[in-house]
């Protein structure tokens, strides 16, 4: 699938809201110019002694790629000239060599590190986060090339490029050894490496990616290739920290589009398929951090808490990577996923001026508005900038394909047809109706591929009075003559759903003669509910349980009413329940409770 250029879509309601709350907030505010704070740690007097480093340089990049898109989207004009004047001061700033990172000399990625220490997470003698903070730098500088075509940009991106091959091929120094977890925060070259084969289309960058690949195959604990063929969880690959194996997992399908090579495809269907399975929240986004020195790495398979983290870092390489597989396959369950997250955990973790994010955020826990240079605010303003391209898109076979639904506009041009202008109008996600107009410049034949949810059976969808067969988690396909202005209806029943979780404990253990013995050893019930896209939370309970136990009767009983839920357990009052995003006004501070326990006699 071909997803939608810049500039062709404008979102509306919820995801708009927060599009624009962040193009005007943090985008707007965050960096102005090159004396910006995360602008100025690159002036030379400062990166001279600047023996720590770490990964504060990664905001450059980060906030160049995310501006350049909300500009574009927006026509924002003053703020596109902003990204223009950082850019120019940064790579005023590179040297010869391409090295444009903010670490003192003797630091830098190309300097050869002593043995790395044995510590948890494979971590050089010293924490380094150069090719991290170059990583961002090339895909902002090729972001803002291709927003403005000026080849300035791609020059300074090539030349980093170039840097870190002649560091790792030449100079013979391993990826794994420039990066945290056992390597896997430096092997995220994969992915910029393979954006500048797809700018140039220079083999020698392909090369770059594919050498990343190797040196980390030769890492016995960061094996990621091998280890996703053969079917291990990503809890078991490096530290699993979830944010940086993500990332790779981008890196690794952009290399399945350069090359066709089926094992990339592979093994990112492999992880992928485990996360879906294991690793996400009621909300959509890739949790972790129980029982474990990192807050952000996936836990075991079939491990659940109702007080697991969510990193935003994390929630935006889900969305990245469901995109990738989504213009890859072109399959409805990625869009779906994108579409979840957004909802919930991306929107839940921005605060509505569009300038503070949660870090952390949590199905059952307080709202925590993050730190001034706390990686997450950057993290969530890009992802936040990757919708509005993502919501629709052009088929292999040169249909309309719509993958978000709820309030937008678009123009999409098909090969055969030339321009449609397309636009929904719903109370989606809190009400299932929606009607997408349809307008071509003239009457003409095509299709209009429009996704059905999963949750969403029973769908009706017609054209008029013309029914079309609408099958819940693919997508509907209505392919006719249309003239300009023919509205689709689509209709989408959203009963209230009950979700069960169980956290448990079972010892494993072998009896006389090696017979297998296990045995349950703690159990905790939870139930929690959504409607439609949206998972639901409560406050704290009766003002001020951070838990509750309820019971039923029979089965759970749960009513809609309006945007709130009502859960009734027996023998107390009803608890009412909101969308998660917005419990709380999303204010700092706020508790968000999405699972109840559930007594045991209900089990």
């Amino acid at each position: 699938m071909r997803l939608a250029p810049l500039g062709a879509v404008t979102l509306g309601g919820l995801l708009g809201e927060a599009v624009e709350a962040n193009r005007t907030g943090r985008l707007s505010h965050f960096v102005t110019d090159e004396h910006s704070p995360a602008i100025a740690l690159f002036a030379p007097e400062i990166v001279a002694n600047d023996e720590e480093g770490d990964w504060y340089g990664e905001h450059a990049g980060k906030w160049l790629v995310a501006a350049t898109r909300a500009a574009v989207r927006a026509g924002d004009q003053a703020l596109l000239a902003r990204v223009v004047r950082v850019a120019d001061y940064l790579i005023a700033q590179q040297d010869a060599d391409g090295y444009l990172g903010n670490y003192a000399p003797s630091r830098r990625f190309m300097v050869k590190q002593p043995p790395k220490p044995v510590t948890w997470d494979g971590a050089p003698a010293l924490r380094t986060w150069d090719i991290w903070t170059h990583s961002y730098l090339i895909l902002g500088l090729l972001e803002l090339w291709k927003a403005v075509g000026e080849d300035r940009y791609l020059t300074a991106a090539r030349k980093i490029g170039d840097l870190c091959w002649r560091t790792l091929d030449e100079e013979g120094i391993a990826i794994t050894d420039l990066g945290n977890h056992f390597g896997l925060s430096a092997t995220v070259l994969i992915d910029p490496a393979a954006e500048l084969y797809f700018a140039t289309g220079e083999q020698h960058y392909l090369d770059l990616a594919r050498l990343v690949l190797d040196q980390a195959e030769r890492e016995p604990r960061n094996r990621l290739l091998s280890m996703a063929l053969a079917g291990a969880d990503p809890s078991e690959i490096a530290t699993g920290k979830a944010y940086q194996l993500l990332w790779n997992l981008v890196g690794l399908a952009k290399l399945h589009r350069a090359t066709g090579e089926e094992r990339y495809l592979t093994a990112v269907r492999n992880i992928w398929q485990a996360v879906r399975a294991h690793h996400l929240t009621l909300g959509g986004g890739p949790w972790g951090g129980v029982a474990h020195r990192s807050r952000e790495v996936f836990n075991p398979a079939g491990v659940f808490s109702p007080e697991a983290y969510v990193e935003t870092c994390s929630t935006m390489a889900w969305i990245q990577l469901n995109r990738e597989l989504l213009a890859i396959l072109g399959d409805a369950e990625f869009a779906q996923e994108i579409e979840r997250s957004a909802y919930n955990d991306l929107l839940g973790a921005q605060a509505p001026d569009g300038e503070d994010w949660c870090y952390y955020s949590f199905p059952n826990g307080r709202r925590t508005h993050t730190t001034y240079w706390r990686c997450c605010k950057s993290s969530g303003a890009m992802a936040l900038e990757e919708l509005s391209a993502i919501a629709y898109g052009v088929t292999a076979d040169g249909a309309v394909a719509i993958n978000l639904l709820g309030p937008s506009d678009a123009e999409i041009v098909l090969p055969a047809v030339g321009a449609v202008r397309l636009r929904q109008r719903a109370a989606y996600p809190f009400e299932g109706p929606i009607t997408i107009e349809v307008a071509p410049a003239a009457p003409a034949r095509f299709a209009v591929d429009v996704r059905i949810p999963d949750w969403a059976e029973h769908a009706a969808l017609r054209v008029g009075e013309e029914k079309f067969a609408a099958t819940a988690g693919k997508y509907a396909r209505i392919e006719r003559e249309w003239a300009p202005g023919e509205v689709i209806t689509l209709d989408l029943p959203m009963p209230v759903a009950v979700h069960r979780a169980v956290q448990r404990n079972v010892q494993e253990s072998l009896a006389p003669g090696n017979v297998p013995v296990a045995q349950e050893v703690m159990r905790y019930d939870f139930i929690a509910v959504t409607r439609g896209p949206l998972a639901y939370a409560t406050g704290l309970v009766d003002g001020f349980k951070r838990g509750e136990t309820v019971r039923f009767a029979r089965e759970p009983v749960a009513v809609a009413d309006g945007e709130t839920i009502r859960l009734e357990p027996e023998g107390r009052a009803p608890i009412v329940f909101e969308p998660w995003y917005r419990a709380g006004g999303r204010q700092d501070g706020i508790w968000r409770l999405t699972w109840l326990g559930l007594a045991e006699a209900d089990v």
